[in-house]
């Protein structure tokens, strides 16, 4: 079988598992959906969230390339979201604008938009599984897993769901904002998005209470 395709990313590709929900199947429960963000860190753009549960048997083709989003290229996150979207029971998103971010901050921000994706899940989960946080606005069993997105399955599909439709958002952004190479980035703080800001200043999506978009507005 043809090896997942990678990016080198500093981190070993663990290989999710699918123990933690096994281990809530065990207990009675069902809809179990894997939560995670993307764009924590960016210095643009949203901080998007996804909420997805997955079948409680998956043997596909494709289920072993599974990965933390950070650990696959960005061809192979678009082909796993195809496939993830396509036999899931229900996926939901969240997303936070600059604004909101810059007003409560990021962590706040982070929360919101894990809340709202959970909201949009067509079906209403039983237990939630979340990379490294907890919500505490959401009255469900749930439980934070320190680098979840790299042990968990459902935190897996998550951080896909949730890179691919904030990389995607991203591009459409570049169009309304060029000049910052938005497509390329997507918001991070690369050297090439560091020398456009300066030059430029912030545009309207840029995080103002991030230290390098101030830093930029203040020249």
């Amino acid at each position: 079988m043809k090896q997942p395709e990678t990016i080198r990313t500093g981190r070993v590709a663990i290989k999710p598992s699918l123990a933690e929900e096994n281990d809530l199947i065990a207990r009675g429960y069902r809809l179990v959906a894997g939560i995670d963000e993307a764009g924590r860190g960016a210095l643009a753009g949203p901080v998007v969230a996804a909420a997805v549960i997955m079948p409680c048997q998956l043997d596909t083709p494709w289920s072993g390339e599974i990965r933390d989003s950070k650990q696959l290229s960005p061809a192979r996150r678009e082909y796993l979201f195809h496939h993830i979207s396509k036999v899931a029971i229900s996926v939901g998103t969240g997303m936070v604008p600059p604004g909101i971010i810059d007003s409560q901050n990021i962590l706040k921000a982070t929360l919101l938009a894990m809340k709202q994706a959970v909201n949009q899940l067509c079906q209403p989960p039983e237990y939630l599984l979340i990379d490294h946080l907890r919500l505490p606005d959401v009255s469900l069993p749930q439980k934070g897993i320190t680098n979840g997105d790299q042990l968990c399955f459902s935190i897996a599909c998550a951080s896909i769901i949730a890179k691919v439709a904030r990389d995607r958002f991203m591009v459409q952004l570049d169009r309304v904002y060029p000049g910052y190479g938005l497509a390329k980035h997507k918001g991070y703080g690369t050297r090439e998005h560091l020398l456009y800001l300066h030059q430029r200043g912030p545009c309207p999506i840029h995080r103002r209470s991030f230290r390098p978009v101030r830093e930029a507005a203040e020249l």
